[in-house]
């Protein structure tokens, strides 16, 4: 927590330390969940822990508060029992944050533990607006808001329901998810993932849950022959590789942004099978190399097929124009659809972001349509519902261009989950919802170059 507070990534991190320490099992899993749990629910504990200490928590030591929101997290959150989580937390402090400072958590922890959770939230969020829910549900106030613009804008609440729709949405980021991992076809079968302990995933043919383990003890995994991926990313490749274009069948696909190499992985595997040439492109270097990594596979199955490149995806559709039959952008976002993976974003991100990442994603949307050929598609993705990295990106574009028309994205979707993903909302573009779909919140839209 120390290191997440210092700028590392929790689901990075974690994994490595446990590694390191040679935590596994039962207890590799407690520990994820103190971690995750206590990052995740920081916006709810920590007016706890101000009533308790009588202090704000700015005023308290960043290393004494951390160990504070771990004790509340098994106190309010977890089945620890009182007396073990309280005994636990102070001989933590005293090891770590020093003698004076166990004494103070002592006493803090003493009274968080006098009330269960609904007393304390009924003290310090007691109202049904959208602060209240905030703090409730932990989330940042402003994402609160957006969230409610998102579910009504994008048609999957009217006035009557977006209030439950909310409160669902919100607890859906609370929950852990599930590990999902996806099978690449002619790499890898999801009958191979379910004998190594795997279950059939509910939407697309190519995911399977793992519901306890290391993924990386999967020799698929390891081989990258198949890959950690949410069934909403595996859908948005699948839908754009199945959709019927006009033209040659020796296609050329591109991946504008394809770090860190997800949608990448799969989208190499089905372009092999299809006999289409994939190139990756990323901008960073870093990430080039994480997506060659997950690109190993099916480099060695499809030789010469596959490329990974190191470029900025804004200058492609001046340098290659007309040039590929399938592009996809799946473009840099605040991933406010992935907050139940990512524990501490969600206090990382403000609405700053979304002003600094508007034009670079209108920028790279507008050159992929340009590296597109007439009849030609270009999907663009994010994993965030905000409406102005979504819905307004697109219809921005689309009114600045007459060569481009968008098509309806559901029966995509509906085919590539085999019938399976339920309501799709108004279209034409698909977004998905952990409340409702159970994926992360991926949002897709579909173009065509006219």
């Amino acid at each position: 927590m120390r290191r997440v507070a210092d700028g590392a990534y929790a689901n990075l991190e974690l994994p490595k330390l446990l590694r390191e320490k040679g935590v596994r099992g039962r207890d590799a899993g407690f520990a994820t969940e103190l971690v995750y749990g206590a990052l995740r629910l920081r916006g709810r504990y920590d007016p706890i822990i101000e009533r308790a200490a009588q202090r704000p928590v700015g005023q308290i030591d960043g290393a004494v508060l951390d160990t504070l929101r771990l004790g509340a997290h098994q106190l309010l959150g977890m089945r620890v029992p009182a007396h073990a989580a309280a005994d636990e937390t102070v001989a933590l402090a005293r090891q770590v944050n020093g003698a004076g400072a166990a004494g103070f958590v002592n006493a803090v922890m003493r009274r968080i533990s006098e009330r269960p959770l609904e007393e304390w939230l009924t003290e310090v969020a007691p109202g049904d607006g959208l602060a209240d829910l905030a703090v409730r549900e932990s989330h940042p106030e402003w994402v609160v808001k957006a969230m409610r613009q998102a579910l009504l804008g994008h048609g999957a609440a009217d006035p009557a329901t977006v209030d439950r729709s909310l409160a669902d949405l919100l607890a859906a980021d609370n929950a852990p998810p599930r590990v999902t991992l996806v099978a690449r076809p002619g790499l890898a079968t999801r009958d191979e993932l379910e004998e190594a302990s795997a279950t059939p995933g509910p939407l697309a043919p190519t995911a399977a849950l793992l519901e306890a383990g290391d993924p990386g003890a999967i020799a698929a995994v390891r081989e990258g022959r198949a890959a950690v991926q949410d069934e909403g990313s595996q859908l948005i490749a699948l839908a754009l590789a199945s959709a019927g274009i006009e033209g040659d069948a020796a296609e050329r696909w591109l991946d504008l942004c394809a770090g860190p190499g997800g949608k990448a992985g799969l989208l190499a595997a089905l372009a092999a099978q299809q006999g289409a040439h994939l190139l990756a492109n990323e901008v960073s270097e870093h990430r080039t190399d994480l997506v060659r990594q997950s690109l190993r596979a099916a480099i060695a199955a499809a030789p010469g097929r596959i490329e990974v490149r190191t470029g900025d995806g804004r200058d492609i559709g001046e340098a290659e124009p007309a040039a590929y039959d399938r592009v996809l952008v799946d473009a840099p976002c605040t991933g406010l659809g992935a907050l139940r993976r990512r524990p501490e974003a969600r206090w990382r991100r403000t609405t700053a972001d979304l002003a600094e990442l508007g034009p670079l994603q209108r920028a790279l949307l507008n050159s992929a349509i340009e590296a597109t050929r007439p009849g030609g598609l270009i999907a663009y993705a994010t994993c965030s519902p905000h409406l102005a990295e979504t819905s307004l990106v697109v219809s921005d574009v689309l009114k600045r261009r007459d060569d481009v028309e968008q098509v309806d994205a559901r029966p995509l979707f509906e085919a590539a989950s085999e019938g399976r993903l339920g309501d799709l909302g108004p279209g034409p573009a698909v977004q998905l919802w952990p409340h409702l779909h159970g994926t992360d919140g991926m949002y897709c839209a579909i173009l065509r170059r006219r």
